[in-house]
């Protein structure tokens, strides 16, 4: 397709139990055009990172542990790829968690530590959380192009909102 612009970008969406990846290529022929997102990369590993918080009110040192095993791995994968710019979404537990700046300070040195200009995580309420789960498959059926498409029970819809709402300052690679 000519005149065809494509951005290669990085989600990662922490939730209570999970973590998930995916990068894709976003290109859009132009402004009024649907983009269409193919997948280059596409993960998810249970981390149980919200194990014990309803009880303790913190995130235990296992539950980090397996957390930051998954978010270096990603933040190699993502850097491998070279995506020009990361999105990392926590959810649910990251909102309450009494040491949820360990956790965050964790990823943002783990994530820089593949991808320098990494500008950290972001918590999103519930409002936003809500918001980006109900964006995907929305957008996959308003014309929004997704290759392959997104299938129900596959991947995070939040992650897949994510993608398209990166911010223009994040992570923006040269």
């Amino acid at each position: 397709m000519a005149g065809t612009e494509a951005r290669r970008v990085a989600a990662i969406d922490c939730g209570t139990n999970s973590i998930r990846l995916l990068i894709a290529d976003v290109t859009s022929a132009s402004e009024a055009a649907p983009s269409v997102l193919s997948d280059v990369d596409r993960r998810m590993t249970v981390v149980r990172l919200g194990e014990g918080v309803d009880t303790s009110g913190e995130f235990s040192p296992a539950a980090l542990e397996r957390t930051f095993a998954a978010v270096e791995d990603y933040a190699a994968r993502i850097a491998a790829h070279g995506a020009e710019r990361v999105r990392f979404v926590a959810t649910s537990a990251s909102r309450d968690a009494a040491n949820r700046d360990e956790f965050l300070s964790g990823v943002t040195e783990r994530v820089r530590a593949a991808v320098p200009d990494f500008d950290g995580p972001e918590v999103v309420d519930g409002d936003e959380e809500a918001a980006l789960s109900f964006a995907a498959p929305r957008a996959c059926s308003t014309g929004m192009l997704c290759s392959p498409p997104i299938r129900r029970g596959r991947c995070s819809s939040s992650i897949s909102a994510g993608i398209h709402r990166v911010r223009p300052g994040n992570s923006s690679r040269s």
